[in-house]
């Protein structure tokens, strides 16, 4: 019997068939994917904060600090949750070890870092390897018009207090602690939005959520400082009268009731 071979209209039919196939599939394994994502990235956040739960646990409801740059405190030297931010990802990633968080979270850096997070490492231009800060109020830096808190029992609704944040610090390491000025109501540091317009907070009593974000304002000033870092500025926090987020992160921001 003779073997009979495409001819050139069934190959091109066959052909359109897959580019159709792939054209319907691709938009619902990009979703599957960043749907992968989210889920790993709301995990690390959770296991962020089990430790730090650990941590207050084994030390009497004290919070670790949560600065990046060793303290002097009466007298002494104090350690902070990770020690130091600059260099390469290579040194970023031995000062997350050296930090007093590392032993409560499993001696895992990697979920330091959001699954989602597109920055790369550059020889040029430093790029944090952390995706996630401790927030001021949560014994952080000292800055803005709060009273941080020390104490875990100093932290009032502590299932609606979110202490750790996805920040995007565009001075090339995630710096001190992520700050906003919740009495005020203002802006100060950005936030990493590597989740379709969402960031993922862990909260005070353990759990971790993705926060959707809804002022385009907020919205397109983050961006800049994700994609656009030479061109960001801090001065240019929302003014535009949105107020829809800035109210809910005011209201979880901790800090010290007076």
């Amino acid at each position: 019997m003779k073997s009979r071979a495409f001819t050139l209209i069934e190959l091109l039919v066959v052909i359109s068939i897959i580019a159709l196939l792939m054209a319907i599939l691709m938009p619902s394994l990009q979703l599957a994917r960043d749907q992968a994502k989210r889920v790993h990235c709301t995990s690390n956040t959770k296991q962020l904060v089990l430790g730090w739960l650990m941590y207050k646990d084994e030390y009497d409801g004290r919070l670790v600090p949560g600065h990046t740059l060793t303290q002097t405190v009466n007298g002494k030297q104090q350690i902070q949750w990770v020690v130091g931010v600059e260099g390469t990802w290579r040194q970023q990633i031995e000062s997350i070890k050296q930090g007093l968080l590392y032993k409560y979270v499993g001696e895992n850096y990697k979920i330091y870092r959001c699954p989602a997070d597109t920055r790369k490492e550059t020889a040029a231009v430093p790029i944090a390897f952390r995706t996630f800060s401790i927030v001021g109020g949560a014994n952080g830096e000292n800055w803005g018009d709060y009273t941080k808190c020390t104490l875990y029992t100093e932290i009032f609704n502590p299932s609606e207090k979110y202490v750790f944040v996805e920040e995007c610090d565009t001075r090339g390491g995630n710096l001190g602690s992520w700050q906003m000025e919740p009495n005020a109501k203002t802006w100060t540091d950005p936030v990493s939005m590597w989740h379709n317009k969402r960031t993922t907070l862990g909260f005070a009593d353990g759990h971790a959520e993705l926060h959707e974000w809804h002022d385009q304002y907020f919205i397109d000033w983050n961006l800049i400082a994700m994609y656009n870092p030479g061109s960001f500025t801090f001065d240019k926090a929302v003014a535009s009268g949105e107020l829809t987020d800035i109210t809910y992160m005011a209201k979880g921001f901790p800090q010290k009731r007076k």
